[in-house]
């Protein structure tokens, strides 16, 4: 069977994927989009949030998408608490779900439909359809990333509805105050309403491994220790995003890349290193390939390997700071590195968010004391610090 053609196929409705249709519809209107989902709805069940210093433009495209603003957040430490004037914004996969299917015309969505394969100009499908297309990108997110090797940030998040105002007015961006296990544990709290707050427990660990009994469990602790009385849990969320500290992003390209389809997102690591924030570089590429002369296959595939080569360049730094993080701090103490981190200021943590540190910002993060033995940290750089997990199987 064959299905209409269009000029660009995307594969996949999550964040990455879903920007980029929803720029190209904003700005290259002329140009047909269909985009092609898995999943009952885009963007599965996922809440992602960013800084509002991330998004120097673009910030029309994700205003819709915004379910939750604040104009500051909270950080907590067992030596170090801070309040800091930084807005914060959180995008639910409801609402991304909602705004395309309210911008692309329904032909142009395709959901519950599993791509079975993928090359330069068309599309299979596990129901028999074929769709042609003049471009095809990749937004299925990463199965693997050989050839890199670092750690995991995984965690579990739920909202959850109290029987009575949690009293919250900022959202605890992280509380690195908790009891220390399997690495270095935060618990991150967003109040999407005075009787709703979203409580991820969020672990820097050496291995993707989830005991969702027992993170189920501190969650219900850490809402108790608040005094936050909770009438239901509407829903919950996983998972276990890759934090990379070495590898060689040519052999990565090499082993992932299908000649003629471009990729982005985390299937092409465009990942902040450290953080695995993803949603502002996202952002990024998705007007960048707005602003090309030629949207054709060849060319997007081009642009988006640029892209994604000159961001692992970029990343050298972050990945120095990811590998002593792992290599050299003990998983009980790694809270101290963020903790210190903390005391820098503000402007600089921003930047750090956005990925966009600059020299003076890089000589005060490593200036002064070290929060990990030095002698450790140069072991780790050396490659002789403790082991860094091999990220080429992310399921």
């Amino acid at each position: 069977m064959s299905a209409p053609s269009t000029d660009i196929a995307i594969l996949g409705g999550g964040l990455a994927g879903g920007l980029i249709a929803l720029a190209l519809a904003a700005r290259r209107p002329d140009v047909s989009v269909t985009v092609i989902e898995a999943g009952d709805r885009c963007g599965g069940d996922h809440v992602w949030s960013y800084f509002a210093t991330d998004v120097k433009d673009g910030a029309d495209l994700l205003e819709p998408l915004v379910a939750a603003r604040w104009d500051g957040y909270f950080v907590r430490f067992p030596k170090r608490s801070r309040a800091l004037r930084t807005p914060y914004r959180s995008i639910t996969s409801e609402r991304l779900d909602a705004v395309m299917r309210s911008v692309l015309p329904p032909e142009r969505l395709l959901t519950g439909a599993v791509v079975t394969q993928a090359l330069a100009d068309r599309v299979v499908l596990a129901d028999g359809r074929t769709i042609t297309a003049g471009a095809v990108i990749d937004a299925r997110g990463a199965a693997g990333l050989p050839h890199m090797a670092g750690g995991w940030q995984k965690f579990v998040g739920q909202m959850l509805r109290l029987k009575v105002p949690h009293g919250l007015t900022h959202p605890i961006v992280m509380d690195g105050s908790v009891s220390q296990t399997d690495g270095y544990r935060f618990v991150y709290a967003l109040p999407f309403a005075s009787d709703a707050i979203f409580v991820e427990d969020t672990y820097y660990a050496d291995g993707p491994e989830i005991d969702l009994p027992a993170l189920r469990e501190r969650i219900a602790a850490y809402a108790a220790a608040q005094d936050w009385r909770v009438e239901a849990i509407e829903y919950e969320e996983k998972g276990a995003l890759p934090v990379i500290a070495a590898g060689d992003f040519d052999a990565f390209w090499q082993a992932t890349a299908t000649a003629g389809v471009a990729q982005v997102g985390a299937r092409a690591a465009l990942i902040h290193p450290l953080t695995s924030y993803s949603l502002p570089i996202a952002l990024r590429l998705a007007l960048h390939l707005c602003t090309l002369d030629s949207l054709s296959g060849e060319a997007i595939e081009k642009a988006c390997h640029t892209w994604a080569r000159r961001h692992w360049r970029h990343g050298r730094f972050y990945r120095m700071l990811t590998q002593m993080l792992f290599g050299a701090a003990v998983p009980d103490q790694r809270y101290k590195v963020l903790e210190r981190f903390y005391g820098l200021s503000e402007r600089l943590i921003e930047r750090f968010y956005a990925g966009q540190s600059n020299q003076m910002d890089m000589l005060r993060i490593l200036a002064g004391r070290p929060p990990v033995p030095i002698g450790a940290a140069v072991a780790s750089l050396r490659g002789k610090g403790r082991p860094l997990a091999p990220l080429g199987d992310l399921k």
